[in-house]
């Protein structure tokens, strides 16, 4: 059953694009993923055990937080951001 939500996370470089969840679970690891699905293409969540989390968005754009306060933003174009 998949569901609807809006990604307001500012933190993932998204768009605010509405999007649908198609497929959820928890890969070898531990770790949780969401594949979702919205106008603009797919993209993907990992949520860790370690705190850490990591979002592949559908404009091509990635967010890694490492859990410990660091964060890389890379654009579609491929420009880094750490903070």
């Amino acid at each position: 059953m998949s569901s609807n939500h809006t990604n307001a996370s500012s933190n993932s470089g998204s768009q605010g694009t509405d999007y649908t969840i198609t497929s959820t679970g928890t890969n070898s690891q531990g770790n949780h993923y969401c594949h979702r699905e919205s106008s603009a293409g797919g993209g993907y969540h990992y949520s860790n055990n370690d705190g850490s989390y990591y979002y592949n968005n559908p404009n091509g754009s990635t967010y890694h937080n490492n859990g410990n306060g660091s964060s890389t933003y890379t654009s579609p174009s491929g420009h880094v951001v750490k903070k």
